[in-house]
């Protein structure tokens, strides 16, 4: 029994400790943040833009060295060798002797002649060093230049139309974020109010002015508040943890978005000047225009590497010395031979493979051909989607501007009749069904007009992302 109590107050006493722990800790401050902060933020954090970022890096770097096809190969090469076995030297050399008595001309005397000889050379030492400087010209070579540029160039494209596309979901992600917030303090509203609705039935249930069940309907109608606020609450919670992995930063970091002004002026929108300047200008249209020109650099430089004549030229040089590299230390002069030689040469080379209609040189170049003519086709495509895209940005964002119009009316009709019918449900005059209907609508109504506001203000930021214009410059927010 002493064991258990003892356990008991361990127990107490971790969990004392684990309390104190906890309500010791102060909550992390909210961290404050407009949409221009979160934006850039989102850009300098995303690791897709960061890996993107590395390879512009080695994309520039390419385009700013593509004139190094014009330096030549330069090789070195240093050998030390000796000979398996010696080789044999034979020849002829002069030689003399007496002969006595006369010859056919009748003279006497020393007759000199030639004489066959022969000798073991022992194996020698070679030394032999050899220097090589070649270089291929080709008229590609120049075309090849062009197109690291115009790789480059895509890159830049690329980087744009991503982070371009980041920086429209991070403000559409802000603005659903705050028409969430306000969703959540409306629902908020109707639960206060559901709690008044609640008190005064009681009072008057205890005065006798009202049934039962009355009293239970306000409570029903306040209990059935509770899941809508909290599924609210926790599709905020995932809102922002979506919106801190945007940024870059962790999940459960807490925000506190600056308030921005929803009431936008409304546009003009004139959908022919629209859709050309999103034909011109959209960030995915702009990448295609550029692959087509990458993919027609890269098939002029393929034709040009099949039927223009290459020019190689080489120079090299490989002298060898020979001798007792060991068994004549003192390296006597007479001992070494030197071969000194080396060549400069022109070379002019045209392959015919190009001219044979089945080999893989034309049949490579016909892809590039069938390329070049799908990207054209996704181009036209692309184009197309992007007028569909502009005729219906606009005509959801004529659609929220005339809800806007009628709801804003029907707010102020709603919020008179809520005012009206909850002041005769005081004195007994309307039921406490007649109070929620009221509320219902008039919280209906303001939310479909936040809703309505919210809706134009991301349709501008996707027009703004079609026409390739600076985002803020129809929402205002910049």
């Amino acid at each position: 029994m002493r064991l258990s109590l003892l356990l008991q107050l361990a127990f107490l006493q971790t969990a004392f400790l684990q309390t104190a722990f906890v309500f010791g800790q102060e909550a992390a401050p909210a961290r404050q943040i407009s949409l221009e902060e979160a934006a850039a933020l989102a850009v300098k954090n995303n690791l897709n833009l960061q890996s993107s970022t590395v390879n512009l890096d080695t994309k520039k770097r390419k385009q700013d060295t593509a004139w190094n096809v014009f330096i030549p190969s330069v090789d070195l090469r240093g050998t030390l060798g000796r000979q398996n076995v010696g080789t044999t030297a034979s020849g002829f050399a002069p030689s003399g002797y007496f002969a006595p008595g006369e010859n056919q001309a009748g003279q006497s005397g020393t007759v000199l002649g030639v004489a066959p000889y022969s000798m073991e050379i022992d194996p020698m030492w070679l030394i032999q060093g050899n220097l090589s400087l070649s270089l291929q010209l080709n008229v590609s070579a120049f075309e090849d230049m062009k197109n690291t540029r115009l790789d480059y160039e895509s890159g830049l494209l690329s980087y744009a139309k991503a982070k371009a596309q980041l920086e429209r979901d991070v403000r559409k992600a802000y603005y659903n974020i705050l028409l969430l917030q306000e969703n959540i303090k409306l629902k908020k509203e109707s639960y206060t109010a559901a709690e008044r609705q609640e008190a005064t039935a009681r009072a008057n249930y205890r005065a006798g002015l009202a049934p039962e069940l009355s009293l239970l309907q306000a409570q029903v109608a306040k209990e059935n508040l509770k899941p809508e606020i909290d599924e609210l609450e926790n599709n905020y919670k995932m809102l922002l943890a979506n919106f801190a992995m945007y940024l870059g930063m962790p999940y459960d970091t807490a925000f506190e978005l600056e308030p921005l002004d929803i009431s936008v002026d409304f546009i003009d929108m004139d959908i022919k000047n629209l859709v050309n300047q999103a034909a011109n200008n959209k960030p995915d249209i702009l990448e295609i225009k550029q692959q087509i020109r990458l993919l027609e650099s890269t098939r002029k430089k393929t034709f040009y590497q099949i039927y223009t004549p290459t020019l190689s030229l080489s120079w090299n040089m490989d002298p060898t010395w020979r001798g007792d590299l060991f068994d004549n230390p003192t390296f006597e002069s007479n001992m070494w031979k030197t071969q000194s030689s080396g060549m400069f040469s022109f070379t002019l080379a045209f392959r015919l493979n190009g001219f044979l209609p089945w080999g893989t040189e034309k049949q490579g170049l016909r892809d590039l051909d069938n390329g070049v003519k799908t990207a054209n086709i996704g181009l036209a495509q692309a184009v197309q989607g992007s007028e569909m895209e502009v005729y219906n940005i606009v005509l959801s964002l004529r659609k929220a501007q005339a809800s806007i119009e009628a709801l804003q009316k029907t707010v102020n009709l709603a919020e008179r009749s809520y005012r009206a019918t909850e002041e005769a449900y005081g004195a007994g005059l309307q039921s406490l069904l007649d109070v929620q209907n009221a509320r219902d609508q008039l919280n209906q109504a303001r939310l479909g007009l936040l809703a309505q506001h919210y809706t134009y203000i991301l349709g501008l930021i996707d027009l703004e992302y079609a026409t390739g214009v600076p985002f803020g410059t129809l929402t205002g927010n910049e």
